[in-house]
C-alpha cells in the first residue's frame, strides 16, 4: 500500500514538472496583468516562490533563448545510478518475465486452484520454518543475539509442536517472524551501496545480495543436506511455486500500475531492501525485547 502511494505521488510530481518545464518555454517574458497579481505582496506566496531561486547557466540560457550560452554552460554533474547495468536488466527482465508467464505462472495458478486453502497455508508456512536457519546464522554474524534466540525458538518450536513448521505456533505466542540473510549481513557491515542486477530464471537482486545467494544456499541452508537430489530439488521447486502463488493475489495492481514493468519492478525490489537494510540499522539492544 506504500508503494502504490509512493508511485502515485511521483506520477503526479512528474506531471506537475512537466506541465511547468512547458509553460516556462512557451510562456511570452512579459508577465500579465493576472501574473502581477499573484505574485503581489497580498498575494500568499508558496514556501518554494517566497525566496527566489537562483537559475544555473542551462535554465537561464533556456529561458532566454541563448542557444550559444546554453550549449557553452557546463552540465550539472550527473549523479550515480543503482542502475548502471539498465540495458542488460532490461533483457534479462525480459527473459524472465516471458518463461514466467509461459510456465512459471500458468503452474502457481493451477497449485492455487487444485491444493486446499489450509495446505497451502501450511505448506507456506513449512518453507518460512526452514527459511529460519539461515536467518538464525545471519542474526550471529550481525551480533544480535536476541533475534538470534527468537528466531531459534521460532524453529524449534514450529519444528516440533508445530508438526514440522505447517503451524505456525511461535507467532501465537509471542515469537515473531523475521528474516536475514547474507546480503543484508554484509550491508550490515558497510557494503550498502549496490547495483541492481537481475539474474537468469532467479530473478531481481543486487550484486550484494547476488554474492550472497550461494552463501545462503551452500553453508547456511538445509538443502545441500539433503542426500537425495530428487526429494531435494523436488522440495525446492515446490518452494518457488508456492512462493509465486502466494504474488499472485498482487498480479491485478501489478498489471494496472506498473506502465513500464521493469521500472516498476526495480523500484519495488530496491525500496523493499532499502527498507530491511535501514530497519536493521536502528540502534538497539542486542539482549532487549525492544529489538523486535
Amino acid at each position: 500500500m506504500m508503494f502504490k502511494k509512493l508511485s502515485f505521488l511521483g506520477g503526479i510530481l512528474t506531471a506537475l514538472f512537466l506541465s511547468y518545464s512547458s509553460q516556462a518555454a512557451e510562456a511570452p517574458q512579459k508577465i500579465s496583468d493576472s501574473n502581477k497579481a499573484a505574485v503581489s505582496p497580498s498575494a500568499p506566496l508558496a514556501p518554494e516562490a517566497a525566496v527566489p531561486k537562483k537559475l544555473s547557466d542551462p535554465e537561464q540560457a533556456a529561458l532566454t533563448g541563448d542557444v550559444t550560452r546554453a550549449q557553452d554552460a557546463p552540465e550539472p554533474p550527473a549523479m550515480e545510478s543503482p542502475d548502471a547495468l539498465t540495458n542488460y536488466n532490461r533483457v534479462v527482465f525480459h527473459f524472465n518475465d516471458t518463461l514466467d508467464r509461459l510456465f512459471l505462472k500458468p503452474v502457481a495458478t493451477l497449485y492455487n486452484k487444485i491444493v486446499p486453502r489450509p495446505l497451502h497455508k501450511g505448506i507456506t508456512n513449512f518453507f518460512s520454518n526452514i527459511d529460519n536457519i539461515p536467518t538464525i546464522v545471519n542474526d550471529v554474524l550481525q551480533f544480535k543475539l536476541y533475534y538470534a534466540l527468537n528466531d531459534s525458538w521460532r524453529l524449534v518450536i514450529n519444528s516440533t509442536v508445530g508438526i514440522l513448521g505447517l503451524v505456525d505456533v511461535g507467532s501465537r505466542i509471542g515469537l515473531k517472524p523475521h528474516h536475514e540473510d547474507f546480503g543484508l549481513t554484509m550491508a550490515h557491515w558497510g557494503y550498502k551501496n549496490s547495483n541492481y542486477f537481475v539474474v537468469p530464471f532467479f530473478g531481481p537482486g543486487t550484486i550484494r545480495d547476488v554474492l550472497g545467494w550461494p552463501v545462503d544456499y551452500f553453508l547456511f541452508s538445509i538443502y545441500p543436506h539433503i542426500n537425495n537430489t530428487t526429494v531435494r530439488y523436488s522440495i525446492y521447486g515446490v518452494g518457488i511455486v508456492d512462493r509465486r502463488s502466494n504474488l499472485l493475489q498482487y498480479q491485478d495492481v501489478f498489471d494496472q500500475v506498473a506502465i513500464d514493468r521493469y521500472v516498476f519492478m526495480r523500484n519495488a525490489y530496491l525500496q523493499h531492501r532499502n527498507y530491511q537494510i535501514q530497519e536493521n540499522e536502528k540502534p538497539r539492544d542486542a539482549f532487549s525485547r525492544n529489538s523486535l
